[in-house]
């Protein structure tokens, strides 16, 4: 089972939006997906309808270990597409975690009850520094944080998420590295010129970092993105033919390259999807 958190210490930059999304692609193109939603605001929790809803979620995960897989995840009407509910509405996890001798490391630790069952565990994060989003890197395989190409989301990056991932450094010690870390360039304006000058900054600033790449894939600021948020849908299922005089790729198009670059080992799984046919293929 691959971890993947979507982190960012900024709010607003599209983190829910990509969790979802890559979710709802891996998740058709045969994967076995789990979602794990640790932001206080659950809007992961009520992006997609559910086909089964149980009672528990990260709070019964995180608090009391709990350990029955009935019992803490949920699911949606994708079909391979689970999720763990953010349930911690008076934001007590935190506290809790803080004063625990393992708070960083129990979702480390309790990754082994999901692992036989799941392919891909994206988890999305709160836009905050907290203990939580501490814990979802130190349990993460791949950090993967959006970037909207703004000159002060640009340095919030840096101070923030940056300063976080050199923050866990230590936990070498305990024979634990952080993640390496990857930047997608989202919502980003086809006929700016400085969101152009602002991305290539970034590749720049960011080119000589180790453990950060910046990914080939962007985000286009396009419609169907929020579109499919209202639908409730994958944005793939939404838009995969590009509009007529639009220069950006489709959205289905965008998101297959970008699981294609993410996830190079299940390359041939997202390449055999079908623009507008939504069936699993098969692991």
């Amino acid at each position: 089972m691959q971890v993947i958190s979507i982190i960012s210490t900024k709010g607003g930059v599209g983190k829910t939006t990509t969790a979802a999304n890559l979710g709802g692609i891996a998740a058709d193109a045969g994967l076995r997906v789990l979602l794990l939603d640790l932001d206080v605001q659950p809007t992961l929790s009520s992006y997609f309808a559910l086909q089964s809803r149980v009672p528990g979620g990260i709070y019964e995960l995180l608090a009391f270990n709990e350990q029955e897989r009935t019992r803490l995840i949920s699911h949606t009407v994708i079909e391979g597409l689970d999720l763990i509910l953010s349930n911690d509405d008076k934001g007590q996890l935190n506290t809790l975690l803080l004063h625990a001798p393992d708070g960083r490391l129990r979702l480390r630790n309790l990754l082994p009850i999901f692992r036989p069952h799941y392919d891909l565990l994206l988890i999305d994060t709160q836009g905050a520094r907290s203990v939580l989003l501490e814990m979802a890197v130190l349990a993460s395989d791949l950090a993967l944080s959006p970037v909207t190409p703004e000159i002060l989301a640009a340095r919030e990056f840096r101070r923030g998420t940056l300063q976080l991932m050199q923050d866990i450094a230590p936990y070498r010690r305990l024979g634990i590295d952080p993640p390496p870390l990857q930047l997608l360039i989202n919502r980003v304006h086809p006929v700016s010129s400085n969101a152009r000058l602002i991305q290539q900054a970034l590749r720049d600033l960011f080119s000589t970092e180790p453990g950060i790449v910046v990914l080939d894939t962007r985000i286009p600021a396009i419609e169907a993105y929020p579109r499919a948020s209202t639908q409730a849908l994958p944005v793939h299922r939404v838009e995969y033919q590009r509009p007529k005089g639009r220069v950006t790729p489709a959205a289905f198009d965008t998101m297959q390259a970008l699981s294609c670059e993410l996830f190079p080992a299940w390359a041939s799984a997202f390449s055999l999807l079908q623009a507008g046919a939504h069936r699993r293929v098969g692991p």
